[in-house]
């Protein structure tokens, strides 16, 4: 655990493992924490480094109130990776992680090695869908968390899940019930305002997973299918049990389809290096 000054602001993260392999950041969801990725961290992830952030106004860094930008969220990702001295990286997003990782690949092109995109979409917010989202984060910041995360719990993961995986349960309520109100409305209304990222997935030319859980109601297989559709080359899995975070519903399922983009991150990279 470590915490470091990043865009100005001071962030908490974690730089886990060694290895030849290129090096993971993973970029967690709203209104979650670098927490939600534990089951991949532990599981090694190919012999090669993690980097896990909190975004700014999540778990260990500071809170920003107002509007966060996906720019700026992305940008602050890249100044921690230069702090910890990592370059090209595989960019694992899941929900607004996955947009963050998406605009991450529109700024930093560059230094994308392989992307993962999980229980995410690409298209700009409807107008409806701006307001759905900045009256929520008015209620966030009126009325708190416990309200939201209650109600939504069975939306975020499957809810035959919150019996059968009490544990799971449990993690990602807790994370939602210690998000800070501030950081998670200046995110939603960051998100509202982010641009379409549809004409960005064509010109993906790395490796590229789509994960997506079946009974996700918040990104549905239908839209982890047009994302698979327009990024040349893509592999697509569909994480049998799982909602919206397969990655904790369903981690083996979820590291089983991570490992495989990662090897082909590791083909193609050996290739481009050349003996």
């Amino acid at each position: 655990m470590s915490r470091a000054v990043v865009g100005g602001i001071e962030v908490g993260y974690d730089v886990v493992g060694e290895g030849d392999g290129v090096p993971v950041v993973f970029v967690h969801g709203h209104p979650f924490d670098r927490s939600m990725w534990r089951p991949q961290v532990a599981a090694g992830i190919g012999g090669r480094r993690a980097v896990v952030p909190d975004l700014r106004g999540y778990g260990e860094s500071a809170v920003v109130p107002g509007a966060t930008p996906l720019g700026t969220f992305a940008r602050d990702v890249a100044g921690l990776l230069d702090l910890v001295g990592v370059g090209r990286v595989v960019v694992c997003g899941l929900s607004m992680g996955g947009q963050i990782a998406l605009e991450f690949l529109r700024l930093f092109p560059e230094r994308v090695a392989g992307l993962v995109l999980a229980d995410t979409f690409a298209r700009a917010d409807t107008a409806e869908g701006k307001k759905e989202r900045y009256d929520r984060a008015d209620r966030l910041e009126r009325e708190g968390m416990v309200g939201y995360a209650h109600e939504v719990l069975d939306s975020m993961i499957a809810p035959a899940n919150v019996t059968a995986l009490p544990a799971v349960a449990r993690h990602v309520l807790d994370m939602m019930l210690a998000a800070p109100p501030a950081g998670a409305a200046a995110a939603l209304r960051g998100r509202a305002e982010r641009p379409d990222y549809t004409g960005l997935l064509g010109t993906i030319a790395v490796p590229a997973l789509v994960v997506v859980g079946r009974e996700d109601v918040f990104t549905p297989v239908a839209d982890a299918r047009f994302l698979h559709e327009h990024i040349p080359g893509s592999r697509l899995a569909v994480i049998e049990g799982a909602g919206h975070l397969p990655n904790l519903e369903r981690p083996a399922e979820f590291t089983a389809a991570f490992a495989g983009l990662l090897s082909a991150v590791d083909d193609r990279e050996a290739a481009r290096v050349g003996p």
